[in-house]
């Protein structure tokens, strides 16, 4: 009875938000939910990164790939992608995506713009939103690393030659190098402002587009820069809103752990007006919580300091009262196997528990509204455990392990998980939309 009330007040407030919601074809934030054609939007996503390389019909492209990946992914009522707008960078850079799609300030690889627009398309006619990340802090596909080296800093460490500390450490300089930035912010101009060769469709004015991410997990990599990165996040939110004054605006952080484990940095950059909602990732196994020995033993403590992880970040989205969304959450196969035949017991017990904590916030009326599992490998058959150049491009990037968090269409035990949610997600959308 407390979620059937808490679901129909929200339904109420949505009611008397006015005719915005109700005119847009657009994703929008009202009275801190999702609104989308005039109904409340709740959803389960996931992590699709390589979409526009696969859209292309250059090297990496495979449209009928593409195509059966999408109908799989609908008919399973996944319907929200976060995906990377492309790569930067020369090629060749054995733990970096490619093909590139900047492969120098300014200079763009044509096949990966059309694959984008190819995949704006096939997304737009299967009723499906994307959401764009246009920069990455990490060396996967270039971003900070790519800024930083044109911006005069010469060549930039990388973490498997260098190690993190070298890497972290020369990333840290991008929140205050001014001319790295006008670099980023002339991509962000080219991106935004372009029009879709497929449908006629200027990027600003296509639905299927969600939201627009300042980046992948952008981080400040020292506590001294965090005064500069919270600068630099304002100035590009401010930017893409000038551009495009349509689409929903995020950031891409993974909470407090992105901001040096500084609540306060994390409520600061999220209460920006530009910024519409608030993101989260969670990685029990990048952060230590859970062992590659013990994946299923740990699975408890993994899952107890996710929800205090989760609650801590909530109670700043309903302070500020924004939506959350959890676009990240991953966990490796049973035994730290990469072969997609290992199971994966740890990893469904751990997505299970991930989704009750959205579902049973959304069911109460809270601000958790969706959730992108990390991530789609679908069809894909992974040759090598070091993705190699014409390998099939799966959702684990090329500088890991091929396998590690990928869920390949024979993961029936995590699809069914997956669907679990899904129809409780749907429930949730269908109640409100019921009394609307």
């Amino acid at each position: 009875m407390k979620q059937l009330l808490s679901v129909l007040f929200l339904s109420a407030l949505l009611a008397a938000c006015g005719s915005k919601a109700e005119t847009s074809p657009f994703v929008n934030v009202e009275g801190g939910h999702f609104v989308r054609n005039g109904q409340p939007y709740y959803y389960v996503g996931t992590n699709f990164w390589y979409g526009a390389i696969l859209g292309s019909e250059g090297q990496g492209g495979d449209r009928e790939r593409l195509c059966r990946e999408l109908d799989e992914m609908k008919r399973m009522g996944i319907d929200n992608l976060r995906i990377l707008v492309g790569s930067d960078g020369q090629r060749g850079v054995t733990t970096k995506v490619e093909p590139t799609l900047q492969e120098a300030p300014g200079i763009y690889n044509d096949t990966i713009l059309a694959g984008l627009d190819y995949l704006l398309q096939e997304m737009g006619r299967r009723n499906m939103l994307a959401v764009l990340y246009l920069n990455n802090s990490w060396e996967w596909s270039g971003g900070y690393g790519f800024y930083l080296e044109h911006a005069g800093e010469g060549k930039q460490p990388r973490p498997d030659v260098d190690g993190y500390p070298a890497f972290m450490n020369a990333m840290s300089k991008f929140a205050s190098n001014e001319r790295a930035h006008q670099l980023f912010y002339d991509h962000v101009k080219f991106i935004i402002s372009r029009t879709n060769r497929y449908t006629g469709l200027r990027y600003i004015d296509d639905p299927a587009i969600m939201s627009w991410q300042i980046g992948n997990e952008p981080r400040a990599f020292s506590r001294e820069a965090l005064p500069a990165f919270e600068k630099w996040l304002s100035e590009a939110s401010a930017l893409i809103r000038e551009l495009d004054p349509n689409h929903l605006i995020s950031i891409g952080s993974e909470g407090s752990w992105g901001c040096e484990n500084d609540y306060a940095c994390y409520e600061r950059i999220c209460s920006d007006n530009n910024i519409d909602y608030c993101n989260v990732h969670l990685w029990p196994y990048n952060w230590g919580w859970a062992k590659p020995d013990s994946l299923i033993e740990n699975l408890p403590r993994a899952c107890a300091n996710t929800r205090e992880y989760i609650d801590r970040h909530l109670a700043i989205c309903d302070s500020l009262g924004k939506p959350l969304v959890m676009e990240e959450f991953g966990y490796p196969r049973d035994g730290f196997s990469f072969s997609p035949s290992a199971t994966t017991q740890g990893r469904d017990g751990y997505y299970k528990y991930v989704f009750s904590l959205v579902a049973e916030n959304a069911e109460q009326g809270g601000k958790f509204a969706g959730c992108n599992f990390w991530g789609w490998g679908g069809f894909a058959v992974p040759k090598h455990e070091q993705w190699q150049v014409g390998d099939p491009y799966t959702n684990d990037p090329a500088q890991e392990a091929q396998g590690l968090n990928s869920v390949f269409s024979t993961d029936t035990t995590t699809l069914a998980v997956v669907r679990e949610q899904v129809e409780r997600m749907n429930k949730v959308r269908n109640i409100t939309n019921e009394n609307n």
